[in-house]
């Protein structure tokens, strides 16, 4: 992103979310606990490594649009 990387991009989301949560999913090539850690921190809702198998993503949107939001 130009501007801002996900981490920013989702703690602005959050700052600016009035009602209904925005579920947010990081899609990274960068596997380590640490990378998931300061995703979720950042306010980031789930965590998916690059490559993906198409059944992992299926079933993150699936857990995140199913939920209802706060």
């Amino acid at each position: 992103m130009p501007e801002m990387d996900g981490l920013e991009a989702s703690r602005e989301i959050r700052r600016l979310e009035r009602g209904r949560r925005t579920p947010i999913i990081a899609f990274t090539a960068s596997v380590r606990e640490e990378d998931r850690s300061r995703c979720l921190a950042a306010g980031m809702d789930d965590f998916l490594a690059k490559p993906a198998a198409l059944e992992s993503l299926g079933a993150a949107l699936e857990r995140w649009m199913s939920e209802p939001s706060v």
